[in-house]
């Protein structure tokens, strides 16, 4: 029993040693495979680096071999470039939606030799990601919507300037009103605070044309939808002229027997208006960008009867009458002939238009007769084209009515009669973009 115990320690210390011994064959397998690889690099590394190299190495180039343990990998290399370094595959050089096209360039991923082949070829443009084509308006129908816009006319709690005092001079209790001439009272709440206006602009208008704003001043006891747009049919009319112009027509005394300008009696008002509608309509039109052209468009303002107030004191004092290229009165010199002789006369580049009947005719023979004095020509006919320094007064004879005279004064439908004699005058600076049609349905 002594003697075996030290026997048992040789077999272990024996045993120990070959463990020992396979041990270190391994590990020493294991640096020499790590240190040859980097003494090879360090050898280079005094050599400037290859650019090519570079760009190529800056991706994976190396093709690991599954493991076939789980302590060694072993690493696979091709006989030539090409197959150390394969070319990107076509996922590679387009990017997926998740990524951005600056990340990837099609220059980090292919050697500098395949490109200077490519350049040897016959030359070509290489297509965009999001091509620019040549613009076109996107399609869409008649837009006619009614937009609230602060420089309306109403609600106005200015003066009246024919008498310098408050415009709304009477009050019961909380309510304040207006006593108009006849004596009739009209609420503030009920006539005078609609701050609507009746925008159209049709379907083939485009901004980017020379083009016109259509001002139109309604008459009295009228209403935006039931007059302006079902019953005179004025959205209708620019549509079917085919001339490149949209409307405004703003919303004066609700349903009233009043002509009361609001707020175009106040300097500056027209300009105020036109520069709101054109952040409106440029966005009714679906390019922000096109405020600036609405904002020097030319404009034509239209008077029908009781609107004739507001159309001679925009003229007067609304800032920008050097921008209003026609005025067109349909049966409406009801007075204020001195700022339409003024217009006239200092704006030999506009057109002046006048259409009346039995209930006007003394006032505008009254105005044709200040005209000639001041040696301005009148002509009494509406067979030519309109041109700038046209002025135009016609009779209209029995049958036809005040009450209908938007949709027929010398011919049917003299709004759109107008924008077409318009149009064939390049110097009015007007583009009929659209074929005219005997009728249009109202959109």
């Amino acid at each position: 029993m002594v003697g075996a115990v030290p026997k048992l320690k040789a077999d272990m210390r024996a045993d120990r040693t070959k463990v020992s011994g396979a041990r270190g064959r391994v590990l020493r397998i294991v640096l020499i495979s790590t240190l040859v690889p980097m003494s090879l690099t360090l050898v280079q590394c005094g050599n400037a680096p290859n650019p090519t190299a570079l760009a190529a190495n800056s991706q994976a180039n190396v093709q690991v071999v599954p493991k076939t343990s789980p302590q060694v990998q072993r690493v696979a290399s091709g006989d030539s470039f090409e197959d150390r370094f394969p070319a990107p595959q076509f996922k590679e050089r387009f990017p997926s939606p998740s990524e951005s096209l600056l990340q990837r360039q099609m220059s980090d991923f292919s050697p500098k030799r395949a490109v200077q082949q490519k350049l040897e070829q016959a030359p070509y443009k290489v297509a965009s990601l999001a091509p620019q084509v040549p613009y076109q308006r996107p399609p869409r129908e008649d837009l006619t919507t009614l937009v609230s816009m602060k420089s309306s006319a109403f609600p106005y709690f200015g003066n009246n300037p024919a008498s310098d005092a408050p415009f709304l001079n009477i009050s019961k209790g909380d309510r304040r009103g207006h006593r108009s001439y006849s004596g009739r009272v009209f609420w503030q709440d009920e006539t005078y605070n609609d701050s609507r206006v009746l925008v159209h602009v049709p379907e083939h208008f485009d901004v980017r044309k020379p083009g016109v704003i259509v001002v139109f001043f309604h008459g009295n006891g009228a209403t935006l939808e039931r007059d302006v747009r079902d019953r005179q049919l004025v959205p209708q009319q620019i549509t079917d002229s085919g001339a490149n112009a949209v409307l405004l027509a703003p919303q004066m005394a609700v349903d009233a027997a009043d002509s009361s300008a609001g707020k175009f009696w106040q300097p500056g008002g027209l300009k105020r208006f036109m520069e709101e509608s054109a952040n409106h309509l440029a966005q009714l039109t679906g390019d922000p960008n096109s405020a600036r052209a609405f904002a020097n468009m030319p404009i034509v303002i239209v008077g029908y009867s009781g609107g004739f107030l507001p159309t001679a004191w925009s003229l007067e004092v609304g800032g920008i009458s050097d921008r209003v290229r026609g005025v067109v009165l349909l049966d409406a010199v009801y007075g204020e002939m001195d700022k339409f002789a003024s217009w006239i006369e200092s704006h030999r580049n506009g057109f002046f238009v006048s259409s009346y009947t039995h209930y006007t005719a003394r006032r505008d023979r009254e105005l044709m007769s200040m005209l000639r004095q001041k040696g301005i020509g009148v002509s009494e006919d509406m067979d030519g084209p309109l041109r700038p320094g046209s002025v135009v007064f016609v009779e209209t004879g029995d049958g036809i009515t005040h009450r209908d005279y938007v949709n027929r004064a010398w011919t049917q439908y003299p709004l759109k009669d107008v924008l077409v004699k318009m149009s064939a005058t390049p110097a009015l600076a007007l583009t009929r973009v659209a074929a005219t049609s005997p009728s249009g349905s109202n959109r």
